[in-house]
């Protein structure tokens, strides 16, 4: 502490500055801490596979069917609050959610998630290793209705339609973006943001748009 204090009078810092700072500081470790806690309580009584170093800040929405599988890897990040959000503010904490038995949501060591919404009905979504997700992006399998006939969409499901989802490690997937069923992007390959991904991305590439497109390599 003496050497902190030290070292901010050397840079000239007020002490606003360093109240904020500390603040910050305070927020971010304790924040994590609590949500951490709450996620490994939650995931052992819920059945959610975590690896080491799962690491949570702010809440942390699990729901898993049963006979289903939600796994996530070593020192994964889940960003739930706004205090720890870097590029915006968050609409929603992160919600990892399946549907149905055989379903499965397979997170990669080392990838980082701010208030993302991930939903696997029936199939699977899988993110490779490191992947970057920014704040308030959704993903599915599914269009959870069948589109025709017409009167029946409240009532079929259509489950037959339902596709997986994958993410090759690296890539990086811009704030609300939304990445629909069947689609697979390719390693280190970026999605701007508020983008609607259709089709499948290749790896090293740029693609945005509604419906995104590739506009770079």
């Amino acid at each position: 502490m003496f050497r902190f204090l030290k070292k901010a009078l050397e840079r000239g810092l007020t002490l606003p500055n360093v109240a904020s700072y500390v603040s910050l500081q305070t927020l971010r470790l304790f924040g994590a801490a609590l949500g951490s806690l709450r996620l490994a309580l939650k995931a052992r009584l819920l059945g959610v596979e975590l690896g080491s170093n799962v690491r949570a800040h702010g809440p942390v929405g699990l729901m898993r069917w049963p006979g289903s599988r939600i796994v996530l890897g070593d020192n994964v990040q889940m960003i739930s609050s706004w205090r720890r959000a870097t590029a915006s503010a968050l609409s929603h904490p992160v919600r990892l959610r399946t549907f149905a038995p055989g379903a499965c949501i397979s997170i990669g060591s080392g990838c980082e998630l701010s208030g993302t919404s991930i939903t696997c009905r029936s199939t699977s979504i899988t993110l490779g290793k490191d992947v970057l997700i920014a704040p308030d992006v959704i993903i599915v399998d599914s269009d959870f209705h069948a589109p025709w006939p017409v009167e029946q969409r409240k009532t079929d499901p259509g489950l037959e339609r339902d596709r997986p989802v994958v993410i090759g490690d690296g890539a990086w997937i811009g704030m609300r973006s939304i990445i629909l069923k069947g689609v697979t992007i390719g390693e280190g390959a970026i999605i701007g943001a508020g983008s609607v991904v259709t089709r499948d991305v290749p790896a090293n590439a740029v693609a945005c748009g509604v419906p995104a497109r590739v506009v770079s390599k």
